[in-house]
């Protein structure tokens, strides 16, 4: 899963995140202690995780859990969605994200990388819009997307 997300990183941000981030020798470890919190800490329990496949090999992975704000307007944060550059456009995406939302009912945030077209168009898709928020972490410039239930059909 941490290989899988740091060569998607790679593959996604290059350009829009720092070099040294994304070059850097511990990057994969230090996802590898992600990923081990995420799966067994007590404080994630409530988080949904789901990872595609093929032949064996990671090419998808996705997690969505309680905002770690909670707000009136949404009950689920989508932390990670990140699919293998090779694998866009086949449905793995969308596969994961029906995985780990509860249904077109869950009212749902997410934080994408502007400028980030594609992934931006693919959350459009699926009825999430921004909201106006924006931040920055690592220099990397987001913008928050939600959907909202009435706002929203499938």
């Amino acid at each position: 899963m941490a290989r899988m997300l740091v060569a998607s990183w790679r593959e996604t941000y290059r350009g829009t995140m720092p070099d040294r981030v994304l070059d850097d020798d511990g990057l994969v470890e230090a996802r590898e202690r992600f990923w081990t919190a995420a799966l067994v800490d007590e404080r994630y329990r409530a988080n949904r995780v789901a990872l595609a496949e093929r032949e064996g090999i990671v090419i998808g992975v996705a997690m969505a859990g309680p905002p770690e704000v909670p707000t009136a307007e949404c009950s689920a944060h989508l932390f990670v969605l990140y699919v293998l550059a090779a694998e866009h456009g086949t449905g793995v995406g969308a596969a994961l994200l029906d995985a780990v939302i509860e249904g077109n009912d869950e009212s749902v945030a997410l934080w994408v990388a502007d400028p980030n077209p594609r992934a931006q168009a693919f959350y459009r898709k699926h009825g999430f819009h921004a909201d106006g928020a924006v931040q920055s972490v690592e220099g990397v410039r987001s913008i928050r997307m939600v959907r909202i239930p009435s706002q929203h059909t499938n």
